[in-house]
């Protein structure tokens, strides 16, 4: 808590190194920049990486998994603009909303540019004292903007150069080839940096209209640390009710049951597909936070048209059987034909996996 409100008031507070000269900028649909620099929301010189003075950053309880990257999340609204505050669903932005997201990796200590090992850590961005990422310690890997316009939300990737410098668009994507560390164990993997329309297919939850959304800016995953009441009080949030809904932080056992923990995690990691309106509605497989939990949220559920990705298992969610339950066994493995998400990540979450297990040896019943 405190860390994320001294977060806060440095952004809004202190200088470093030159951040306060440069202003966001707000480019027009039809002239978005080759450069990131140019928007001036996030900024870099090789040595350190910080947010602009005028970006507010947030964080979110559960946070969709990306291959162990951590990730820096800021949002800016133009001058006089407010979001609105919204129980269920993502708050309502005004046009000329940024949202960013950088995603970035800790070094290992057996880093080098030409071997490039990165740790496999399940945890939050910590920026130092002065909110700056320190890049003898940090590899920027991306950054993804989200721009609200008169037409809808647009989504810009960027990749950040060899220096560090500077993060150049690329709409068609690219990859990036990582070693993972995790205790003794090294896994050589791809990163995939998503195309600009590979992006609708997790921020376009319902894909009758194909409107692209910041899905994690919801009150339940915002509700944090005060998160909310400072939006609220500093005049970027209205309309807000007394008693914000709140999901659990899926890695902090001491945070809610397994089962809200659980829930937490598919809610922002499968329930951009997995809902009545979403791409993968015909599986019939529901995993919104407020889905109830039957047979449409898998439990005793077959498969639909998954060819080899139900391991022959019977069920999504086999109750006291997560050995034997198919979302189980797509979590554990990493073959486009089988893992879930189809996106975003070309590891497992090996934790999660965990906890899955625990949530499903934990559900009373059978099938």
């Amino acid at each position: 808590m405190l860390r994320l409100i001294l977060m806060i008031l440095i952004a809004v507070v202190l200088p470093a190194c030159g951040k306060q000269d440069v202003p966001v900028v707000l480019h027009a649909e039809t002239r978005v920049p080759e450069r990131l620099s140019e928007w001036g929301v996030i900024l870099s010189d090789g040595e350190y990486a910080e947010f602009n003075d005028e970006i507010l950053p947030y964080e979110l309880n559960t946070a969709l998994f990306s291959d162990y990257a951590l990730k820096l999340r800021s949002i800016w609204l133009p001058a006089g603009g407010q979001a609105i505050y919204d129980a269920n669903d993502e708050f309502e932005f005004p046009v000329g909303t940024i949202v960013s997201k950088t995603f970035h990796y800790e070094k290992s200590p057996g880093w080098t540019p030409s071997n490039q090992e990165v740790l496999g850590i399940d945890r939050e961005a910590d920026p130092d004292e002065h909110g700056q990422i320190n890049l003898d310690d940090y590899l920027l890997v991306e950054t993804r903007l989200l721009v609200r316009y008169e037409s809808g939300w647009r989504a810009f990737p960027y990749v950040w150069n060899a220096e560090q410098t500077e993060a150049w668009l690329e709409i068609a994507g690219d990859v990036k080839t990582l070693t993972l560390v995790a205790g003794d164990d090294k896994q050589s993997f791809v990163y995939v940096i998503p195309d600009a329309n590979q992006c609708a297919n997790c921020h376009a939850p319902d894909h009758s209209s194909a409107e692209i959304r910041p899905i994690g800016l919801k009150a339940r995953h915002l509700n944090r640390d005060k998160q909310i009441e400072h939006w609220a009080s500093s005049g970027v949030l209205r309309e807000v009710s007394a008693k914000p809904p709140r999901a659990a932080m899926w890695s902090n056992a001491g945070d809610g049951s397994v089962d809200g923990r659980a829930r937490a995690y598919l809610d922002i990691n499968c329930a951009h597909c997995h809902n009545a309106a979403g791409a993968a509605d015909t599986s019939g497989l529901h995993l919104n936070f407020d889905a109830p939990m039957d047979r449409n949220f898998g439990i005793c559920k077959s498969p639909t048209a998954v060819g080899r990705g139900s391991g022959d298992r019977l069920y999504d969610i086999y109750p006291g059987r997560p050995d034997e339950s198919i979302l189980v066994y797509r979590m554990e493995h990493t073959d486009p034909a089988i893992a879930m998400p189809e996106l975003g990540r070309s590891t497992v979450h090996v934790e999660a996996v965990q906890l899955m297990k625990e949530w499903i040896g934990s559900l009373p019943g059978g099938c």
